[in-house]
């Protein structure tokens, strides 16, 4: 019993769980005090931990690695703690208690499963963050949210029956549930059952495409601080699993880079510009993927640490906007730059960041992706690459921050965000710059040193090349405008892979309804035809009129006593 206390005592996502638990019971004003307390207890005890396998448990035979702190794992642990921390700073004071137990304890179970050396472990931790995540898409409370949420729960847990059914076949296989590299083809290259159905639960999480809607559902209906918190950890949760499960798979070269262009078009088009900032993340993710793909993990992981904090400053600075305005559509916004300056600065250094500026965060991680796409040779790819990189300045760059707070004037003269949304905002803020400019404390965190040795992110090619797309794509974009091509923001609802389910999915489910309908009622009618028929038997034999009502003679009924008394003492001879 001690050693299971161990266990749990030293597992920094455990130490978030507890303090997300006793949120719930506190009074509810301290509740932000007790999250960052705990988030910091947390991150003291990873760094005192260090490198190394901890936790480990025998279960029916069977040793689990309940925590493994390595160079993969650690890169991803310290930024869900920065993730973490700048969230319950940005909601400070916020009193709804499922909203604050969700804020840390659907990150625990993110760093629980990056921290996860068995794929029991990681199944474990990757349930729960499909159930306290939920609740922040059900905290508006409204009948849109809670379907929502039923949507969204749906597709993380069946995320999960694969993921297990993947354990299984692969444990039958190897004998081991070790959380190491799975690979999709066996020595023959045949392509193993079970790793394609553990390469499916994983991608379902990243938000593969055909599979990725899940995300434009459910995060812009959340709350202003849910929508934050989401964009941030069951992607990446799916993105450390592909790094760790399959790097090198090149099919997921191809996949990431469609994942990468896709979500362009549906972003120039979209209104809701939280929902914009969602196909940025299916977007980003495909960037991730790629690398995964290529083989580079410095690239994914270094372009995760960096995507999580410059797209968290921008839902911070658009959920600021909303926070102040009520909305976050285009059509309904713009000219807040007169009351919101600090905001919308903020809001430009992450719209700088993620679009891979020199001097920011997102110029120092992702050209460890394009430059590895380029010594791969693949010259479609890393041509898919750059369009796409030019795509995300389209969309997230200059979208978010054009028409929230320039654009055409909305009549809104909002105050400036409140302090505690400010001080988050500007320390994620300040990791863009500051990691940008000096980018050494966190490539000294990625997990291949020998491979980053000799980058040099401020190369004259680097930045040539990262200025002229930048450039022609900032000149795309004012040209597009001023002859008014580019898409006109309007009030809609645009549709990709949810058409299916939206529109012959309803047809379907009225056709159902509608043959449902009609048989219940042919059944009901014939039922009810029979009802009358015996009604009308029983009638005719007791009724006024009926044999059972006429006088029977006393002879005839001695005799029927008689019979019946006969064979009552039969049966009672034979028994």
């Amino acid at each position: 019993m001690t050693a299971l206390v161990d266990v749990f005592v030293q597992n920094p996502a455990v130490i978030l769980t507890v303090g997300a638990l006793i949120t719930v019971a506190a009074p509810r004003h301290l509740a932000s005090l007790i999250l960052l307390i705990a988030t910091a207890l947390s991150a003291i005890k990873l760094y005192t931990l260090g490198v190394g396998e901890y936790g480990r448990i025998a279960v029916f035979g069977e040793t689990l690695t309940t925590l493994r702190i390595d160079p993969l794992s650690r890169i991803f642990a310290v930024v869900f703690h920065i993730a973490a921390a700048l969230n319950i700073i940005y909601a400070w004071g916020q009193r709804d208690r499922a909203q604050n137990f969700a804020t840390l304890a659907y990150p625990a179970a993110a760093l629980g499963g990056v921290l996860a050396g068995d794929l029991i472990t990681l199944f474990i931790w990757w349930e729960i963050a499909a159930i306290t995540s939920v609740f922040l898409v059900w905290a508006p409370g409204t009948r849109v949210t809670y379907l929502a949420g039923m949507r969204y729960l749906s597709i993380q847990v069946l995320s999960g029956v694969l993921l297990l059914g993947g354990v299984v076949l692969l444990y039958r296989e190897t004998g081991s549930l070790a959380f190491d590299f799975i690979g999709l083809r066996d020595a023959d290259g045949a392509v193993k059952f079970s790793a394609l159905i553990m390469l499916l639960a994983f991608g379902i999480k990243a938000a593969f495409p055909l599979l990725h809607n899940w995300v434009q559902d459910a995060y812009p209906k959340s709350t202003i601080t849910g929508a934050i918190i989401l964009s941030i950890f069951t992607t990446k949760l799916a993105v450390y699993s592909l790094a760790r499960g399959f790097p090198g798979q090149s099919e997921l070269i191809y996949v990431g880079a469609v994942m990468t262009i896709f979500p362009i078009f549906f972003a120039l088009i979209e209104n809701d510009l939280r929902k914009v900032l969602t196909y940025s993340i299916n977007n980003q993710v495909g960037f991730m993927v790629c690398a995964i793909g290529l083989g580079t993990i410095n690239g994914a992981a270094g372009y995760a640490f960096g995507n999580i904090i410059f797209e968290g400053l921008l839902f911070m600075a658009l959920g600021a906007a909303m926070f102040r305005t009520g909305t976050s559509k285009a059509t309904e916004l713009g000219g807040l730059y007169r009351t919101m300056p600090i905001t919308m600065g903020l809001c430009i250094i992450g719209a700088m960041s993620i679009s891979a500026f020199p001097g920011t965060l997102g110029f120092v991680t992702k050209g460890l992706i394009i430059d590895a796409a380029g010594y791969s040779h693949l010259f479609w790819i890393w041509l898919v690459l750059l369009f796409a990189s030019a795509g995300v300045l389209e969309h997230a760059g200059i979208k978010i921050p054009y028409f929230t707070f320039f654009a055409h004037d909305s009549g809104k003269r909002p105050q400036e965000a409140p302090p505690q949304m400010l001080i988050a905002m500007g320390l994620a803020g300040a990791l863009c710059i500051g990691i940008g400019v000096y980018p050494d404390p966190l490539y000294a965190l990625l997990p291949d040193q020998d491979a980053i040795a000799d980058y040099h992110p401020y190369s004259a090619y680097h930045v040539v090349e990262q200025l002229q797309l930048l450039l022609w794509a900032v000149l795309a974009f004012a040209v597009l405008i001023l002859i008014r091509w580019y898409p006109p923001e309007v009030p809609s609802t645009n549709l990709d892979t949810d058409w299916f389910y939206r529109v012959p999915g309803r047809a379907f489910g009225g056709w159902v309804v509608g043959a449902s309908g009609a048989t219940f009622n042919a059944l009901w009618a014939i039922f009810t035809a029979r009802m009358h028929a015996i009604m009308a038997r029983i009638y005719a034999v007791h009724g006024p009129e009926g044999q059972m009502a006429k006088s029977w003679p006393i002879g005839f009924m001695a005799l029927w006593t008689a019979i019946l008394l006969g064979f009552v003492l039969a049966v009672a001879f034979f028994a």
